[in-house]
């Protein structure tokens, strides 16, 4: 995949939520929440300060991340569906 984020961007992959619930009922595709955790596929070369300066970026490509329900925008690159986002909408890292 020849994409490179730009600034402060995330290029991640959403990963996918549970099949069925705690009481093994299967869950069907159209009632399925989005789920908010995803991997960072890529990520830019961060945003820069007032004074021009980098502002070094705190997640990685591989970081598994929590993100809001609404955050980013959804993009196809080959094939695959994506999310691109600022470094502001990930609220945390998992594991």
């Amino acid at each position: 995949m020849a994409f490179t984020p730009l600034h402060d961007r995330v290029l991640v992959r959403r990963l996918e939520g549970e099949e069925k619930t705690a009481g093994g009922l299967i869950i069907p595709d159209s009632a399925k929440e989005k789920p908010a955790e995803g991997e960072v596929i890529a990520v830019g070369a961060g945003a820069r300060d007032e004074d021009g300066d980098r502002v070094a970026m705190d997640v990685k490509a591989g970081d598994k991340i929590l993100f809001g329900k609404w955050s980013g925008t959804e993009i196809t690159l080959d094939g695959e569906d994506l999310l691109i986002m600022k470094e502001s909408d990930i609220m945390g890292l998992l594991g």
